[in-house]
């Protein structure tokens, strides 16, 4: 009977993954109930960029928006070189006072910095306090709880797997063993089923109403290629989708040890 000693794991897994999908799906439901919120507000790129892909995101977006105004060179090579330094506002004079004094640095430190300066955590403030941003102590949401289930799914295939290759008992056949650890994945795959019919999209930093104010930015946005509909792809889907290989090059790029 030492496949009952993996099957209890398997539901354990499975039922704690899915009460932490179910209670996140509950809170968000909660603060979704308030639909008067962000009503009439218009995201600016930077907002846009945070409930995106957080703060890493808005650093992104600052670095493209200064290359595309040529006040900041992007090499391919990994390397940000500050043309004028004189930034134009908070989050520019984030990445200058990140790139440093000499006047040049790998991106890949500087959109680490700029990602922590102040100027984010304002920005995330505002954004939380207008009920637009998920709390920073509320991350743990329907994205990180799809997560761990979609993790207690994997794993109860790996322990009925490995129950089913040992010797099995005389009295219990290899169908009803597989059954029994069934179970616990029908549960984790039903979960996932309907967090994607009644959660979707999963977001780990906008609120629903957030998600609501972006998926009308994406209507919104005119179809014309000017320096606005560009910036705001960038800010909703990051620098993947930047037309230029170089570009995208420059942010692939890592420090090889």
């Amino acid at each position: 009977m030492f496949w009952v000693l993996l099957l209890l794991p398997a539901w354990a897994v499975a039922g704690v993954a899915c009460s932490r999908l179910c209670l996140a799906a509950v809170r968000s439901a909660s603060v979704d109930a308030d639909v008067d919120v962000g009503e009439g507000h218009e995201l600016t790129l930077y907002e846009a960029a945070f409930l995106s892909g957080g703060p890493g995101r808005v650093a992104e977006l600052t670095l493209v928006s200064m290359a595309r105004q040529r006040r900041l060179l992007l090499a391919h090579t990994g390397w940000a070189t500050v043309v004028d330094p004189r930034g134009r506002d908070e989050m520019e004079r984030s990445v200058i006072g990140a790139i440093g004094p000499e006047g040049q640095s790998r991106i890949t430190p500087v959109r680490a910095a700029a990602a922590g300066a102040d100027a984010v955590r304002g920005l995330a403030d505002r954004l939380t306090g207008a009920g637009l941003a998920v709390p920073d102590g509320a991350r743990t949401t329907v994205a990180a709880g799809v997560r761990q289930v979609r993790g207690a799914a994997l794993t109860v295939l790996a322990l009925g797997a490995a129950a089913l290759l040992m010797p099995a008992p005389s009295d219990m056949p290899r169908l009803l063993m597989a059954a029994w650890f069934g179970l616990p994945l029908a549960l984790t795959l039903s979960c996932l089923a309907l967090a994607r019919i009644e959660a979707h999209p999963y977001s780990r930093w906008a609120s629903p109403a957030g998600q609501r104010l972006l998926a009308a930015l994406a209507r919104h946005t005119p179809a014309a290629a000017d320096d606005r509909t560009y910036l705001t792809s960038i800010a909703v889907r990051g620098v993947h989708a930047a037309a230029e290989p170089e570009l995208r090059a420059a942010f692939a790029h890592r420090d090889r040890a």
